[in-house]
């Protein structure tokens, strides 16, 4: 038995794994990078026509995005999922695949004028619906039989509709394994889905460590959070511009906004119009608002049973045509815009920048994680300008941010899942975390859990019987175009570093004195007023 990690290994995206057992090669996600890229990324070692199976924990782009590109180079084995994440990769895949083309087709316009190559497409619209027809949708905690000897089994991960750790186990030789792939863990106390579930056991844990070096904090009122950014936007005649995945979070958002509209706590523009500007997202609001029943939480499903739908209220615009979009900034009106991508790094969220970054009356609200090297990640460590479409744009809005609104689990809400198996694990693999974050979240489960866990690099290889390390993978970084910008990465690592220290530190103080703890308080505000620049 060897895991080997191909994808998301001491980086946020691009999940992918290769576990070969019992003679089969079977492939765990399949997903595309997005944003900065540090580590050479590394190909799966195998024709795509000699995958076995493929088991998806859910439909995010990071983690299925490559599937027709699988595809689209001779892989025709079954895909394994949740019915709703089937659901959501038929929109997400075609979505993607759209835009595969419209890049190829504007560089090859310009290849054409310049004389270079052509430049073809990751994968088609066609490749997409093709890989569409391998799915085989599962239910949650049902064991499937992909061969004699290798069994499969979905938990709830709470991170997405349909998302799912996977339970894979394999007897080869006499001698059982269990592998569990976290898949991402949501936060808890998230609208419509449930919290995550707990896999029953496990020799071996693949889990993701995005937010593996912070805590959200109490869990706060996001309803009010938002309803009072809203408030104080409109009230200046701006707009509240969204970046937003488009599944997932966009449903959420609606989810408070509706509650805020039925709340009536805005006061002085009845009726402010919500946008949802994402065709994806506009088809993936109408997949959550079908007969999701089986993934809804009690709360969700007791307002559908009094016949509230929990996502759509009056003055909510849903606008798919171009030229929809291009009249939403034309409209005075201050307004309230969703749109993605969520990091800004694509789609028309970009065009939404451009109109209303400059204008001091409007709020940049993100609600989600923002990879490094994104645009998104740049507004909020405080950008003065941007450049969007050639044009260089002075950055007045408010960037804002609701704090703890992420999807996934933070660091002691992953410590708990990890503990929560009754069999211990006997290695923890971490991944889908940023490169410090990885390195420093595999030590606190050795301090906090003792149990062993490593960060493993691109190209890893790990031995499942004996735990041992058959190749540690490729260790070195993209250069840097300047020596001077890989000085600073280093230097900056280590004050990343010094802030986590200062984050055990405060946990350490749990329980202090309050004059205490007050004092430390005033000290770390002071220290962020005098560097916060």
């Amino acid at each position: 038995m060897k895991l080997t990690f191909l994808g998301a290994a001491h980086e946020v995206t691009g999940s992918c794994s290769l576990l070969e057992a019992c003679g089969k090669k079977i492939l765990v996600d399949c997903g595309l990078e997005q944003g900065g890229d540090i580590y050479e990324n590394c190909e799966i070692p195998i024709n795509p026509a000699e995958i076995d199976f493929l088991l998806l924990t859910h439909a995010h782009i990071d983690h299925s995005g490559k599937i027709p590109a699988l595809v689209a180079n001779g892989f025709s084995a079954p895909v394994y999922a949740t019915a709703a994440t089937m659901q959501l990769c038929d929109i997400m895949l075609r979505d993607s695949a759209h835009i595969q083309e419209f890049e190829a087709n504007w560089r090859n316009r310009k290849a054409k004028r310049a004389g270079t190559t052509e430049y073809v497409p990751l994968y088609t619209v066609e490749d997409a619906q093709n890989a569409m027809k391998l799915f085989c949708p599962c239910d949650y905690d049902t064991e499937y039989a992909l061969c004699e000897n290798i069994k499969i089994r979905f938990t709830d991960a709470g991170h997405l509709l349909g998302s799912s750790s996977i339970s894979v186990t394999c007897c080869e030789n006499g001698e059982s394994k269990t592998i569990v792939f976290s898949g991402d863990l949501g936060n808890y106390g998230r609208p419509l889905i449930r919290d995550p579930g707990q896999p029953d056991a496990a020799d071996y844990v693949v889990i993701e460590s995005t937010y593996g070096d912070r805590l959200h904090g109490a869990h706060p009122d996001y309803t009010a959070q938002l309803a009072n950014i809203i408030q104080q936007t409109l009230d200046k005649g701006g707009n509240v511009v969204i970046p937003s995945f488009a599944i997932g979070r966009t449903q959420e958002l609606l989810y408070w906004i509706r509650n805020i509209k039925a709340k009536g706590l805005i006061k002085g523009h009845d009726g402010f119009p919500v946008y949802v500007d994402s065709p994806l997202a506009v088809e993936a609001t109408e997949i959550y608002s079908g007969s999701m029943q089986d993934y809804y939480d009690a709360e969700t499903l007791e307002l559908l049973k009094e016949g509230v739908n929990p996502i759509r209220f009056k003055d909510l615009r849903l606008t798919v045509t171009s030229d929809e979009s291009k009249l939403i900034n034309d409209d005075p009106t201050p307004k309230v815009i969703l749109s993605a991508s969520g990091m800004c790094e694509a789609g028309r969220i970009r065009h939404h920048l451009k109109h209303n970054l400059w204008r001091p009356e409007c709020t940049i609200l993100f609600v989600g994680y923002q990879s490094e090297g994104t645009l998104g990640r740049h507004l909020l460590s405080g950008a003065k300008t941007v450049k969007l479409f050639n044009e260089e744009i002075s950055v007045k809005a408010n960037i804002m941010q609701i704090e703890g609104s992420s999807g996934h689990a933070d660091k002691n809400m992953l410590l708990s899942w990890l503990d929560g198996f009754t069999k211990k694990p006997s290695m923890v693999f971490v991944n889908h975390g940023d490169d410090l974050v990885c390195d420093a979240f595999a030590q606190t489960i050795e301090f906090k859990l003792g149990i062993p866990a490593t960060a493993p690099f691109p190209g890893g290889e790990y031995d499942l019987k004996t735990g041992e390390c058959l190749n540690p993978g490729n260790r070195v970084k993209k250069e840097k175009s300047k020596e001077k910008t890989a000085r600073e990465s280093t230097v900056f690592g280590r004050l990343v570093l010094a802030g986590q220290r200062l984050l055990t530190v405060i946990e350490h103080n749990k329980g202090g004195a309050n004059k205490d703890l007050a004092k430390f308080r005033d000290q770390i505000i002071a220290l962020c007023e005098k560097w916060d620049r």
